[in-house]
């Protein structure tokens, strides 16, 4: 008789921030209890504390979610967005308990740590899967930058004082050019970070599709774009353009761009797996994070309630 594979769960904590170093020692110690390896890269090990304690693996540094069953990350978007960089390609999941400001990206807050670990443990959860981006920039015709991203890849002009000019480009044919700060191609994942900030509208996570936002752009047709989700969208920044510019995906992995840079995104064949423990829709996460105004609401589901007897539903 075969003795069953023990469980591993690669934990990933920010930092520099205190309260992610309490909740991990916990989180690492009830994991352990429940006969649960926790697995946690060696320089994150030392910089919150868990390196001596029981139940806690160093990670392997090529390959730090190998074997894992789960990504559980304690942090804001920011750190989430590290422990995608981990899981994406793995098949293991991503579960983020927020500990920023909005925090999208997590399914669980500060205060539900507790139930966030009995989930864990009774693997009691779904997964879907978020699309991402494939990038590759080029100069000259050659390749000389590719990365990916779930939220979103940007052109930015690397000046303050330049604008940067960017000619956008959809299936093969030329759009439009822009004097712009720069320009924003993301996910429907992406639709509520940077994309939303520069007036991009917001995209449900299960319509499949491409967002195209133009940064403070110089011009009379400046508007934001969804387009298919088989799409190849190009920016190349203008040859004799004054301004240079900058490529950065998800906010954490950037390369300069020379004027005449071409830059070309598309949909890439391999998704970030999010772990959720709710099945409740995208509009209670939208309501629940910008702290919406949805007071006067009746709707249906109120006026069965009191039909029923039954307590109204939260607005």
């Amino acid at each position: 008789m075969t003795t069953p594979a023990r469980r591993r769960i690669l934990l990933v904590a920010h930092p520099r921030r205190q309260e992610a170093h309490d909740l991990a020692a916990g989180v690492v110690q009830r994991l352990h209890d429940a006969g649960i390896e926790v697995v946690v890269q060696s320089d994150e090990a030392a910089a919150v504390n868990l390196s001596a304690q029981d139940g806690v693996t160093l990670a392997s540094a090529d390959n730090p979610a190998e074997g894992c069953e789960l990504v559980c990350v304690l942090g804001g978007d920011g750190t989430i967005l590290r422990g995608a960089e981990m899981s994406r390609g793995t098949g293991a999941p991503l579960l983020g308990v927020n500990l920023g400001h909005v925090g999208f990206l997590a399914e669980a807050e500060r205060e539900d740590i507790s139930a966030t670990v009995e989930h864990i443990v009774a693997r009691s959860y779904t997964v879907e899967e978020r699309m991402t981006l494939d990038v590759t920039a080029k100069v000259d015709g050659e390749p000389v930058y590719t990365s990916w991203a779930l939220n979103e890849v940007t052109v930015e002009k690397a000046n303050r004082e330049r604008m940067l000019e960017v000619v956008a480009e959809i299936d093969g044919r030329p759009l439009t050019t822009w004097g712009c700060d720069g320009a924003v191609v993301a996910t429907p994942t992406g639709s509520t970070a940077y994309a939303f900030s520069a007036g991009g509208p917001v995209v449900w996570p299960d319509v499949e599709a491409l967002l195209l936002v133009p940064i403070s752009a110089h011009a009379l047709f400046a508007r934001p774009l969804v387009v298919g989700p088989q799409s190849h969208l190009a920016l190349e920044v203008v040859q004799d353009t004054l301004g240079t510019g900058a490529l950065w995906c998800d906010g954490r992995r950037a390369v300069d761009l020379p004027p005449g840079a071409r830059i070309e995104v598309v949909r890439s064949q391999t998704p970030v797996r999010l772990a959720r423990l709710s099945r409740s829709p995208f509009t209670d996460r939208l309501v629940a994070k910008f702290d919406l105004n949805v007071h006067g609401w009746r709707g249906q589901a109120r006026l069965e309630a009191a039909r029923n007897g039954r307590p109204a539903p939260s607005a």
